[in-house]
């Protein structure tokens, strides 16, 4: 699709300076861009390529003063990261997938209902008693267990497993390969070594707006509901446990595993590879960093904590100045030892 410099200012709510009337079709890095892609530039240490780009246009803030002539048409808006966003929404909406209808092979059980405007791609499959709202898209070799709600707008991308039960929500994406509704991971040890597995009869609710990432798994509770509230946002190669609760508008990066019944707060942020251990609570807008693992529950809103286990930021940075410097520590103190006389024979 080809839009004019222009338009796009009008799209984003921002003033060119150059040629409005310069066409572009794709949307690109400003260090990689060429003739006909549209750049943006919201960090200061890519100025540099401000000057050198082939891009044909690029959003930029209305602050940023020209150190030198600029080739490419320059359009200015207050918050040229959200200006971008909102273009690539736009973009998304203008080349969205548009079929309709049911490509065979494909089954629906005879007691369930699906709104208009659906889509249900070759090899996918729902069960019996499921209630599907409008404009749902079902992709292909998609699984939809019996009992399941979906409301409008929600996507179920290709090869997703949603189990019996599972309550999902409007505007909700559920992404390639992820699994909701699957068994907890519930085992009760025998008296001989073994294990028995204990039945799971709960189920997963996803609210409204909620996103499962590519291949991550929520596990149904063991009773009553696994809960992901509205606005949440899980990465790909996420785990939550039976009968965990996130709270509204939180974000959990990739990798990380969150046990059973755990209950994380609105608001909070979860980064790459963070363990939480089961029954415990994370107090709202809470942020783990990375590679953290957090051992106990937190009642302050708005903490960061850093390591493992995980500890407040600037305590935990403390800490690590110190373990990096422990060698130098040891060997001063052997010195300091091998300086003192040795202590008379009583």
């Amino acid at each position: 699709m080809e839009f004019t410099v222009g338009q796009i200012a009008q799209v984003v709510g921002g003033t060119v300076e150059g040629d409005a009337a310069a066409t572009v079709s794709s949307l690109a890095k400003i260090e990689e861009a060429g003739p006909g892609a549209l750049a943006f530039l919201a960090n200061a240490k890519y100025e540099q390529f401000l000057y050198t780009t082939a891009a044909t246009a690029v959003i930029i803030s209305p602050e940023l003063p020209l150190r030198q002539s600029v080739a490419a048409a320059l359009i200015r808006v207050a918050d040229p990261y959200s200006a971008f966003t909102k273009l690539l929404e736009f973009y998304q909406q203008a080349t969205r997938f548009s079929r309709r209808g049911v490509e065979e092979p494909s089954f629906i059980g005879a007691s369930s209902t699906i709104g208009g405007g659906h889509y249900r791609g070759a090899f996918s499959y729902v069960g019996e008693g499921c209630v599907l709202g409008e404009n749902v898209l079902i992709f292909p070799h998609a699984y939809i267990g019996d009992r399941v709600h979906i409301g409008d707008n929600t996507i179920i991308h290709a090869g997703a497993k949603i189990y019996a039960d599972t309550a999902i929500g409007k505007r909700c994406v559920i992404k390639a390969g992820a699994v909701v509704g699957s068994d907890g991971f519930g085992f009760a040890p025998q008296t001989d070594g073994s294990y028995k597995a204990i039945p799971q009869i709960g189920q997963v609710i996803l609210e409204d707006d909620v996103s499962i990432g590519a291949n991550a798994t929520v596990d149904c509770a063991t009773m009553g509901s696994t809960l992901i509230r509205q606005g949440v946002k899980i990465d790909n190669l996420v785990q939550i446990a039976h009968n965990v609760e996130i709270g509204r508008h939180t974000v959990i990066a990739a990798q990380t595993g969150v046990s059973g019944s755990t209950k994380v707060g609105d608001y909070c942020v979860l980064a790459g590879q963070v363990g939480l251990v089961g029954h415990i609570s994370l107090a709202n807008r809470t942020t783990i960093t990375a590679q953290s693992g957090v051992q106990k529950s937190t009642k302050t809103e708005g903490q960061i904590l850093q390591g493992y286990p995980a500890i407040g930021l600037k305590e935990n940075q403390r800490a690590t100045a110190v373990y990096r410097r422990l060698p130098e520590l040891e060997r001063r103190l052997i010195a300091l030892e091998k300086s003192q006389p040795a202590p008379e024979k009583g």
